[in-house]
């Protein structure tokens, strides 16, 4: 449900969930953290909604949200598009200060979950990583583990700091790949903060068992590398 909105830059204990790619575990990592975490979530941009696609539902329904901690889109777009091309078939536009506008004004911390990754196009001029700087959280990149992540998770990780943004770590989602993990912390200055495995089909009390064990309270700043 809508909730009251807010201005200027994001709360210290908002992050921002993207991804490499699409389909790359970002709104189940988005659910285990609110259940970790106590968080509130709000997905600002959702598309595919004529093919069921409800990422607000399914992390309410995983972590146990109630309503007043989960927050309506900005913007529901029914193809399953980037924003940009969704919007577009449906003859509008919407840009990065309005979908902002819409914000959710929360007490606690707030889990933001972008659609796609982060040159993913919200119109013409601009992409996720537009929303992502005027935001201003730390982000927190989901990649899978297996072959072609490490290059896909460095430049990720190049594009969010070209923008002067924050990494606070990453998140490899699909069975262990202990060299992928080593090579993305050395070669990207950055902690993976958890490995999710295959969960098989995630119930709400699945997440409750695993979430815990993979996040932790939440952190108060950005983890330290790995010595």
């Amino acid at each position: 449900m809508p909730g009251a909105t807010e201005s200027g830059p994001a709360a210290p204990d908002t992050f921002f969930v993207t991804g490499t790619d699409t389909g790359v575990g970002k709104t189940l990592v988005s659910a285990l953290l609110c259940r970790a975490w106590n968080a509130a979530y709000w997905k600002p941009l959702q598309t595919g909604a004529a093919d069921g696609d409800d990422d607000t539902r399914t992390v309410a329904d995983l972590a146990g949200l109630p309503p007043q901690r989960t927050f309506a889109p900005a913007r529901v777009y029914q193809a399953p598009a980037s924003p940009e091309w969704a919007a577009t078939l449906e003859q509008t536009r919407v840009g990065v200060a309005e979908v902002l506008a819409c914000r959710p004004k929360v007490t606690g911390p707030l889990v933001v979950e972008g659609a796609g990754g982060v040159l993913v196009p919200v119109n013409e001029r601009e992409t996720m990583l537009d929303l992502m700087r005027d935001l201003a959280a730390p982000v927190i990149v989901v990649a899978r583990s297996g072959l072609g992540t490490v290059n896909h998770t460095l430049l990720t990780l190049e594009a969010l700091r070209a923008r002067g943004l924050t990494v606070h770590g990453v998140v490899l989602s699909g069975p262990p790949a202990p060299h992928n993990r080593a090579a993305i912390e050395r070669h990207g200055g950055v902690r993976v903060l958890a490995e999710v495995p295959p969960l098989g089909e995630v119930t709400a009390a699945r997440a409750a068992q695993v979430a815990p064990d993979l996040f932790g309270a939440r952190p108060a700043a950005s983890p330290a590398l790995p010595s």
